[in-house]
């Protein structure tokens, strides 16, 4: 099966997909399309799996410990309050992670709800110039982690 996130890795292992923040121990670490949460990111696994479930020991907790640090860095760079992580696989069928920031700052009728509720059209996207310094920050924080390859 062929999907976005399978086209993703592959941009990512070519150097072509400028959302690329690095590669971690499980595959890669990029920046969201919708910048509506600044620094909202995901991890996409390299190889490729349909699910979570597709995934056994070792691969499976490094999966999720490079997620979770991801989320430490956006607490430790950026202003969040806490961090949202989703799996979800149902538009496209194959593991990707989401890492969202959540701020004080987001609107009230938004502040307590899934991101989901976020109007993803009207949101900023991502922009090379405006996002590099975050995605730097991002790298070097992961980096001093241990999670990069």
């Amino acid at each position: 099966m062929s999907t976005l996130i399978h086209k993703f890795v592959e941009d990512c292992r070519q150097g072509k997909n400028p959302r690329t923040i690095c590669r971690v121990r499980s595959g890669w670490a990029v920046m969201g399309e919708a910048q509506f949460l600044h620094g909202y990111s995901l991890i996409l696994p390299d190889p490729v799996v349909p699910d979570l479930n597709a995934l056994a020991g070792n691969a499976r907790a490094t999966l999720l410990q490079d997620m979770a640090t991801l989320g430490d860095a956006l607490l430790a760079i950026t202003d969040a309050v806490r961090i949202n992580y989703e799996i979800l696989g149902n538009l496209e069928p194959a593991l990707h992670l989401h890492v969202f920031p959540r701020y004080e700052s987001e609107p009230q009728t938004l502040k307590t709800k899934p991101v989901w509720f976020y109007d993803w059209d009207s949101a900023p996207e991502f922009d090379a110039n405006r996002d590099a310094e975050i995605m730097n920050r991002i790298a070097d924080y992961l980096k001093r982690a241990g999670v990069t390859v």
